[in-house]
């Protein structure tokens, strides 16, 4: 049993050198996929996906392969050109568990107020800025030299792990993980997606994207009882919507790190010119939804309350189009084998309990989680998202949390695919 132990020790402590001897290699890795423009939208994302595929054969990952999206696919999606980067690495006799690793490289637009080139990389007071330097493009690096790492215990491994990269997060990953699982080109008992350093995430929130749009009908100004004022009538919509979603602060979840539902007017426009009545008016609205409630089920509440209000005004008519219906990520068993493994290196190399719970956002790991396997989000990154100043300006990613991610994302996969 001693002898058992000392090589499970000596293994982790190869793991742990050669990441902090190729730390360098690790951060310039990640200043290389930040400096790539991956805005989506517009959503052209092929640049990026073809650097890494590249880069990987660099890193002697011989069968990483650029999967090219089919065009009308993408466009259903909203995108201009997407490909997938899948590199699947076979220890021992690659019986064990196969374990997907699974992080985006599509990233919201910079927008306005950034101290650094939101596309520099520049490293200041321990910080790697740019976008998505957090959210998540330090996690491609961070799984990709933590599958490097393994090389140097593979003859103690049995199973595989697949490095799954996609670049429509931003969009629903409807064409990234889920594609991958449902095209087979990654076949996972159990999966990693993108996530932060400092706790385990197993849980998280569906989403629903709803357009209304109301229809009236259009009339000079200097007649407007002749006309049907959309803007009118969505005034009354609006101040229903608020009214419920003053309501949502009295559902409460069940799951720790998630609190009530919410709901936000997110886009508004109507109207023809200043003195027309306008015959049209339309909102989308993004309601997220906790692990308790089913989407279809809000939204038919939602579409059969905004119908009532309507009735109070004369001509208006209501068209309702789903834009997005994101389920949401269910809590994971804490005993399964893969929170435990992680929880056990987190403890190691942190020297605390990790926390385990939910968070409000939606991500590509209920893809995973709908197919029926095992995921947690655990990444490179701080605590939340305000603090790594993710999808805002300065987006940034700690030194030392990239490379305590990629220590305990290796140590966890020697711990699962050791013999």
């Amino acid at each position: 049993m001693s002898t058992i132990k000392n090589e499970v020790t000596q293994a982790k402590q190869d793991l742990l050198q050669w990441i902090e001897s190729n730390r360098e290699q690790l951060i310039s890795f990640l200043q290389e996929l930040v400096s790539i423009p991956s805005d989506n939208p517009p959503g052209d994302c092929y640049e990026i996906a073809d650097h890494l595929q590249k880069r990987l054969r660099d890193f002697e990952f011989e069968d990483a392969a650029l999967l090219e999206v089919d065009s009308e696919e993408v466009k259903a999606n909203g995108m201009i050109r997407v490909a997938n980067v899948v590199s699947t690495s076979i220890f021992g006799d690659g019986k064990g568990p196969e374990v997907a690793l699974n992080a985006h490289g599509d990233v919201v637009a910079p927008g306005l107020g950034w101290t650094y080139d939101p596309y520099g990389g520049q490293i200041v007071d321990g910080k790697l800025y740019g976008r998505g330097a957090a959210v998540s493009k330090s996690d491609m690096a961070a799984y990709t030299f933590a599958a490097m790492a393994l090389r140097q215990v593979a003859e103690q491994l049995s199973g595989k792990v697949s490095l799954a990269f996609n670049f429509d997060e931003e969009t629903g990953g409807n064409i990234g993980p889920k594609w991958m699982i449902e095209k087979g080109y990654i076949h996972p008992d159990m999966a990693i997606s993108a996530g932060f350093t400092y706790s385990i995430v197993s849980s998280h929130n569906g989403c629903l994207h709803l357009e209304i749009k109301l229809k009236g009908k259009s009339a000079h100004a200097a007649a407007p009882y002749t006309g049907h004022d959309a803007i009118e009538a969505m005034t009354g919509v609006l101040q229903t919507l608020y009214k419920y979603r003053r309501s949502l602060d009295n559902i409460h979840s069940n799951v720790p790190g998630i609190d009530s539902p919410s709901m936000v007017v997110g886009l508004i426009s109507g109207g023809i010119n200043t003195n027309v009545v306008p015959d049209e008016c339309m909102i989308r609205i993004d309601r997220r939804l906790i692990p308790e409630e089913d989407g279809e089920k809000v939204e038919a509440e939602i579409c059969q309350f905004i119908e009532r209000t309507i009735k109070d005004y004369e001509g208006i008519k209501v068209e309702f189009k789903r834009i997005l219906l994101v389920k949401s990520f269910k809590p994971a068993p804490e005993g399964s084998p893969l929170i435990q493994k992680l929880s056990a290196n987190w403890k190691e190399l942190m020297k605390d309990e990790p926390e385990i719970h939910g968070v409000p956002l939606y991500t590509d790991a209920r893809h995973f989680a709908e197919s029926g396997i095992p995921v947690v989000l655990f990444g490179a990154g701080p605590r939340n998202l305000l603090e790594a100043n993710g999808h805002r300006a300065d987006e940034h990613v700690r030194i030392e949390d990239l490379l305590k991610a990629t220590k305990i994302v290796a140590l966890t996969l020697y711990d699962l695919l050791r013999k």
